[in-house]
C-alpha cells in the first residue's frame, strides 16, 4: 500500500493550468503556416472560413463528450482509460500507444523548429542547430523533474504571452487599410473531385492544427476539482482557440488577397512584412518562438502521463509509475525524453508526425463510441457532467470521425498503411504483455 501511495500523482493543478495547457498544447506554428496551403487547395474565402469553423465545431462536439468521460474517469492518460473501460484491454492498449506515439513525437519536432527559428534571429548560430535542440530538451527535462508546479507556472505564463501575441497580430491586420478586402468570385467547382480531395487534405491540416484540444484530460488525476474544472476549461479553451484561428484567417485575408496567400509557405511572415516592413519576418519569428515554447512545455508533460497510465495497468515497465516528490512521473518523463533525443539525433520523424491527425481521429472516435457504450453498460457510474443533447451530439461526433477518417484514407493512403502496420504489430505485443501481467 505504501508504494501505491508513494507513486500517486499529486492533486496540484487548477482551472488556470487547464486552460493554459489546452491553449499551449493546441496553438502552435500550424496556424501561421497552414493558411497558405489551405488557400492554395480551396481558393474560396467562404469555403476556407467554413472549413476552419467545421473543424472547430467538430472539436466542440468532442469537448462535450470528453467533459463527461474525463469527469467520470478522472485518471492519468486520458482517452486510453475510457476506451479500455468500455471496449476492453486490447482496444485500450492500442489506443493508449496510438495516443502516446502521437504525443511523444512533437517534443523532438518542436525542439528542432525552435532552434531553427533562433538561427533566423541569430545567423551566427547556424552550425549549432542540433546542439541547441538537445540543450532545449535537457532544460525542459530539468524543469519538469523539479516538479509539476514549476511546469504549470511556465505553461500559464507562455500561454498568456502567446494569446497576447496573436491578438496583437490580428488587431494590427484589421488596423491596416492599405489593401481593400478582395471581391471573392463564387466558386462553382465545389463538387469537382480535385476540390473534394483538397477539402479533406485541408481538414487534415486543420484537425492537426486543433490537435491538443483535449490536453486537459491527460491531467485529470492531478486536478484539484476535475468535476468543475475540466468541462469549464474544455469549453472555454476550445472556443478561444476556434475564435483565434478564424480571426487569424480573416485578418490575413484582410491584408492580402487569397491568390497571394496561396503562394506563401509562411503566410504570417508575408502578412507581417506588409504590416511592419522588413522587420515583419522577425516579429513573426518571435511570435513563433513564444508559441513553440508554450506547446513544447505542454508536450513535455502529456506523454509521461499516458506512459504512467499504461504502466499502472501493466502495459509498460513497472517503474513507469514512479512519481518524485514534486509530483512528476519521473521514469515516464525520462523514457519519453530519451525517445525525443533519439528523434532529434536521427531527424527522421516527419513521416510519423504527418499522421498525428490521422491517429487522433481514430482515438477520438473510439472515445466517443466508449461514451455510448458506458452509458448503456454502466448507467449508475457517477457522472458529474453529462454531455448536452446526448446521444445526438456524440453520434454526430462519431459520424464526423468516420467521415473524416474515410477522407484521410482517400487523401493520405501512405499514413493509413503505416497505421495498419502499427496495428498488426501491436497485437502479438499485447499478448506478450498480457501474459507477463498474469505472471
Amino acid at each position: 500500500m505504501t508504494d501505491s501511495k508513494k507513486n500517486q500523482l499529486k492533486k496540484s493543478l487548477g482551472l488556470s493550468f487547464n486552460i493554459a495547457v489546452l491553449i499551449g498544447g493546441t496553438i502552435g506554428v500550424g496556424i501561421l503556416r497552414t493558411p497558405g496551403t489551405i488557400a492554395e487547395m480551396l481558393q474560396n474565402y467562404w469555403f476556407i472560413i467554413a472549413s476552419w469553423l467545421f473543424g472547430g465545431l467538430y472539436i466542440l462536439l468532442g469537448a462535450n463528450s470528453y467533459s463527461e468521460l474525463a469527469t467520470m474517469l478522472p485518471k492519468a492518460g486520458g482517452s486510453y482509460n475510457y476506451i479500455k473501460r468500455a471496449l476492453g484491454e486490447y482496444a485500450g492498449f492500442l489506443s493508449g500507444w496510438y495516443d502516446y506515439i502521437t504525443n511523444a513525437i512533437p517534443p523532438a519536432f518542436y525542439c528542432i523548429v525552435i532552434s531553427e527559428y533562433i538561427i533566423i534571429l541569430f545567423p551566427a548560430l547556424a552550425n549549432y542547430s542540433t546542439v541547441m535542440a538537445i540543450s532545449l530538451l535537457a532544460a525542459f527535462v530539468l524543469l519538469h523533474l523539479s516538479g509539476v508546479k514549476n511546469g504549470s507556472v511556465i505553461q500559464q505564463i507562455t500561454s498568456f504571452l502567446k494569446v497576447i501575441c496573436f491578438v496583437a497580430l490580428v488587431v494590427a491586420c484589421f488596423m491596416y487599410s492599405g489593401v481593400q478586402v478582395p471581391k471573392i468570385e463564387t466558386d462553382t467547382t465545389l463538387f469537382q473531385i480535385g476540390l473534394i480531395f483538397g477539402f479533406f487534405k485541408s481538414l487534415q491540416l486543420i484537425i492537426g492544427t486543433y490537435n491538443g484540444w483535449n490536453a486537459v484530460c491527460f491531467f485529470a488525476e492531478e486536478n484539484e476539482n476535475p468535476s468543475k474544472n475540466i468541462p469549464k476549461s474544455l469549453f472555454s479553451g476550445v472556443l478561444l482557440v476556434v475564435a483565434i484561428y478564424v480571426l487569424v484567417n480573416v485578418a490575413f485575408f484582410h491584408v492580402l488577397p487569397i491568390e497571394t496567400i496561396a503562394k506563401s509557405n509562411l503566410a504570417a511572415a508575408d502578412v507581417a512584412k506588409i504590416l511592419f516592413g522588413d522587420s515583419g519576418a522577425k516579429i513573426v519569428t518571435v511570435i513563433s518562438i513564444f508559441s513553440l515554447i508554450s506547446i513544447l512545455n505542454a508536450f513535455m508533460m502529456i506523454p509521461p502521463r499516458i506512459l504512467y497510465g499504461l504502466s499502472r495497468d501493466g502495459f509498460f515497465i513497472k517503474s513507469g509509475t514512479q512519481v518524485n516528490k514534486g509530483g512528476t512521473p519521473i521514469t515516464a518523463l525520462l523514457v519519453s525524453s530519451f525517445f525525443s533525443l533519439f528523434l532529434i539525433c536521427i531527424g527522421s520523424f516527419e513521416v510519423l508526425f504527418s499522421f498525428a491527425a490521422f491517429i487522433s481521429i481514430i482515438v477520438w472516435g473510439l472515445a466517443y463510441f466508449s461514451l455510448l457504450k458506458l452509458r448503456a453498460q454502466e448507467p449508475d457510474l457517477p457522472r458529474p457532467y453529462r454531455s448536452f443533447w446526448y446521444p445526438w451530439t456524440t453520434i454526430i461526433a462519431i459520424i464526423a470521425s468516420i467521415g473524416l477518417l474515410a477522407g484521410f484514407i482517400y487523401s493520405d493512403p501512405k499514413s493509413f498503411i503505416i497505421i495498419v502496420g502499427i496495428t498488426i504489430i501491436s497485437y502479438p505485443l499485447f499478448l506478450v504483455l498480457s501474459k507477463n501481467k498474469k505472471v
